[in-house]
């Protein structure tokens, strides 16, 4: 089966300067992948090459087979990729409907119909009603955005990646800075909303990782130096002595 993503040969130079060393990477449709390393490994600039958001130096990525070379992110985006960031990303003054409302225009054929009055459509209110049942933030519907709490927020974050129906969800360390009793919210979360889809995430906390990754690869200094199921992964020396152990003590 052809995969959902596929990088081949990735490079990225910012001047002189290497950040992404030859990276060639897999994932098949369905997958849950994670990919982890240490600050500066060169994470979140593979994020924005895969996304579109950085152009590669050389190499290519393939959507569903397709490459994705000089596609913007809003096109690639309406090839079936989404992604979420580091920081929140949401409309603080617009209520949490509204946020999830506009999220679903594009994907519900309002485009560019400026003429088309959204408040009055019954599908696209309960389209929009059905996926905050889902993220569970049908009690904050009317909320400022701005005024949720963080994982509240970060949950709101990922039902507007959701909504255009991408079937590839890419997450940028969806837990940072949450509590225990928080990260276990999202994490159940991404858990029911990337149920049949595929999904690649960045995350630090070892916990979320090898509770929800069917397979982990390990970034350091731009290369991936492993990529294995999460047990087979924890037992790999190279990956003990460059990242992991140090990581897993942080844990602790």
């Amino acid at each position: 089966m052809t995969p959902a993503l596929q990088l081949d040969g990735l490079h990225k130079r910012f001047g002189k300067t290497e950040i992404i060393r030859g990276v060639d990477l897999s994932i098949a449709a369905g997958e849950r992948h994670a990919i982890i390393g240490p600050n500066g490994a060169g994470k979140s600039t593979l994020f924005n090459l895969i996304t579109g958001r950085f152009p590669c130096t050389s190499g290519t990525v393939r959507l569903h087979g397709h490459d994705l070379a000089g596609k913007a992110p809003y096109q690639i985006n309406r090839m079936g990729l989404s992604r979420s960031f580091q920081i929140t990303n949401i409309f603080p003054r617009m209520s949490v409907f509204e946020n999830i409302r506009c999220s679903l225009l594009w994907s519900q054929g309002y485009k560019y119909s400026f003429w088309n009055m959204v408040g009055r459509s019954p599908e696209l209110t309960s389209k929009t009603m059905e996926l905050l049942e889902q993220i569970n933030l049908t009690s904050r519907a009317e909320l400022p955005a701005g005024v949720l709490s963080y994982a509240e927020q970060r949950a709101l974050e990922i039902g507007i990646t959701i909504a255009g129906g991408a079937d590839v969800i890419m997450l940028d360390e969806p837990t940072a800075g949450m509590s225990h009793s928080e990260t276990d919210y999202i994490v159940d979360l991404i858990r029911k909303v990337t149920q049949d889809k595929t999904l690649v995430m960045v995350e630090h906390d070892m916990g979320v990782v090898f509770g929800l990754a069917d397979r982990i690869s390990v970034l350091v200094y731009g290369e991936i130096i492993a990529t294995a199921p999460p047990e087979e992964v924890r037992a790999n020396p190279k990956v003990q002595e460059a990242y992991l152990g140090a990581a897993l003590q942080a844990e602790h």
